[in-house]
């Protein structure tokens, strides 16, 4: 087994994996405890909810930050199996949070110019919006314990 040398380059890329993910993975979470709330409501109210989520589009910087340093985990840890996988792991995770955003949550904020507007098919747009933020959710959960693994993985003698 490849023993890795522990460095601050390493520390600092797990802080910025971690720490960009979990924030991530708040905002992630925080739409998903809020389906269950949200899913049922009449299409008036909905609209006027959806109004707190202005701005919350400033959060996909925070991607970036968080796939940079995942891959510098991935980079830095290539020669250590047991925390170069988890790492790519999350990796996989963020890119799947990215294939759903992209595939379900946008065409639904693009359909509803962001909730401003109310087509006729707005309760199949907002299940298709409330569910896939429910799985993007889950995937930002894989990414973060996939990342708490691979943290807890380091040799600590290096």
């Amino acid at each position: 087994m490849i023993r890795h040398r522990h460095t601050v380059a390493c520390d600092i890329a797990f802080f910025l994996a971690l720490f960009a993910t979990a924030l991530a993975l708040g905002a992630a979470l925080a739409h998903a405890l809020e389906l269950p709330n949200k899913i049922g409501m009449p299409r008036a109210d909905y609209f006027v909810v959806q109004n707190i989520y202005r701005g919350w589009n400033r959060l996909g910087y925070l991607l970036a930050v968080e796939l940079v340093g995942m891959l510098a985990v991935v980079i830095l840890y290539r020669q250590d199996r047991r925390v170069m996988w988890p790492a790519l792991v999350a990796v996989g995770g963020v890119i799947a949070a990215q294939v759903v955003f992209w595939m379900l949550t946008f065409p639904a904020n693009v359909a509803t110019s962001n909730w401003t507007v109310q087509p006729t098919n707005w309760d199949t747009l907002r299940r298709q919006w409330e569910y896939s933020h429910l799985a993007g959710a889950a995937c930002q959960t894989l990414a973060m314990a996939a990342l708490i693994i691979a943290v807890l993985s380091r040799d600590r003698n290096g």
